[in-house]
């Protein structure tokens, strides 16, 4: 690998743990945003809040976690780690992958039916997020062995194979 290239792990580390910071942080403070749309508030106060939910997922937490995403996918491919405490971990991302998600959908109903969608209690998606980010932490940093978890040969040695198309040529 180009050494240049390694060596450039410092920086990514530090963008994927203050972009997944930046992220759970808004992923916790989100439902209890949603739990203010109260249809019995001014029409102008729901406008207000319903204006801050929708910006603050849309310019905070979802770049965020996108940033996440693509600085661990990175990181994971420079250190070649290729480990069962790691898929173990993203089983957990794809679970806040799934909240992030529903927290999303809770921000579109309540903007598509005013009055009519009641947004879920807020410490349901928060006690998920923070069990995840709970197992997450847990997992990087005391990376167990979890020789208990047996993977399918075609998970954990290259298959040596084609691709199943052919790549064009320049």
């Amino acid at each position: 690998m180009l050494e240049w290239l390694v060596s450039t792990i410092p920086l990514w580390k530090a963008l994927h743990v203050i972009a997944l910071c930046i992220w759970c942080g808004g992923l916790i403070t989100l439902p209890l945003m949603l739990a203010r749309h109260d249809p019995a508030i001014s029409q102008n106060d729901y406008r207000v809040i319903r204006h801050a939910t929708h910006l603050t997922y849309t310019t905070v937490v979802t770049p965020a976690a996108v940033v996440a995403v693509v600085a661990g996918t990175w990181l994971i491919f420079l250190r070649e780690a290729f480990v069962p405490w790691l898929f173990a971990k993203l089983v957990f991302v794809a679970l806040l992958l799934v909240l992030h998600a529903w927290i999303g959908g809770s921000i579109v109903r309540i903007a598509e039916e005013p009055g009519e969608h009641r947004p879920p209690n807020p410490y349901l998606p928060m006690t998920g997020i923070t069990g995840c980010a709970i197992a997450i932490l847990l997992l990087v940093l005391a990376k167990p062995e979890l020789d208990w978890i047996t993977f399918p040969d075609w998970l954990t040695e290259p298959r040596g194979g084609q691709l199943p198309f052919d790549v064009p040529s320049r």
